[in-house]
């Protein structure tokens, strides 16, 4: 990424294909529009039971390009490790600063892996830090006030406060997930786990429901803390 060059949005994740999983088909839909995208995934996922960690990093970066990331990192936090400490905040926080994104995602809190939701309590501790002035990380980077933070599902399925609309974006978004062949793709090898049974086929179902909610073919939800301002008039146009 561009020197000095900002983010117009930062995606979060405990493990590679977090993201992809949950917003997979929106940041494929603003990358075409030619916004500038990030990810940082907060662990290299050591302790999964399919693939290793330098077959997931490869895959991980398999993903972005297709997805037309900008920027993709991971911190090594240790997997299965995620728990709410200074120095992990300060680091979240530290890649904030430096990346300076208008919109923060990050998991629901809601989730059956523990990492995930840990995720999402450590970058909404982050995100908070980054803005104070007086806050210090690891890094010389001035503070950096983010405009608003969203959550994406993973493995839930919740009532989304709003969705976006990824019907043109769909098969992307599943290429994107096969690209993870270790966590996803069954083999004689694979450990059985609830990715390698169908798991990508569930989540397509997810994204149908979520558009049949708004009229669409396939959408992602998202939960937010605040509400949306929405300028919409009565006849139904945008302004």
């Amino acid at each position: 990424m561009e020197k000095n060059k900002s983010l117009h949005i930062l995606a979060f994740g405990a493990h590679a294909d977090d993201v992809e999983i949950g917003m997979g088909g929106t940041i494929a839909k603003f990358s075409e529009q030619g916004k500038r995208i990030g990810i940082c995934d907060l662990t290299d996922a050591g302790l999964s039971s399919n693939g290793t960690v330098e077959l997931r990093k490869t895959e991980a970066a398999n993903a972005a390009e297709i997805l037309g990331v900008t920027y993709r990192t991971s911190l090594a936090l240790p997997d299965r490790g995620l728990y709410i400490t200074e120095e992990y905040i300060k680091m979240i926080a530290g890649v904030i600063r430096q990346l300076k994104p208008n919109i923060v995602f990050a998991p629901y809190f809601e989730d059956r892996h523990p990492d995930h939701g840990n995720c999402a309590r450590l970058v909404e501790e982050a995100v908070f830090s980054a803005g104070i002035r007086k806050f210090k990380t690891n890094q010389d980077e001035a503070p950096h006030r983010v405009e608003r933070m969203y959550f994406y599902m993973i493995n839930g399925f919740h009532k989304p406060d709003f969705t976006i609309d990824i019907s043109q974006q769909m098969d992307k978004k599943i290429e994107t997930l096969r690209a993870y062949k270790s966590q996803f793709e069954r083999t004689e090898e694979s450990f059985d786990t609830p990715l390698t049974n169908g798991y990508i086929e569930t989540v397509e179902a997810r994204e149908k429901m979520f558009g049949k909610l708004v009229s669409v073919p396939f959408a992602e939800g998202y939960k937010t803390k605040v509400p949306l301002l929405v300028d919409y008039d009565l006849l139904g146009e945008t302004k």
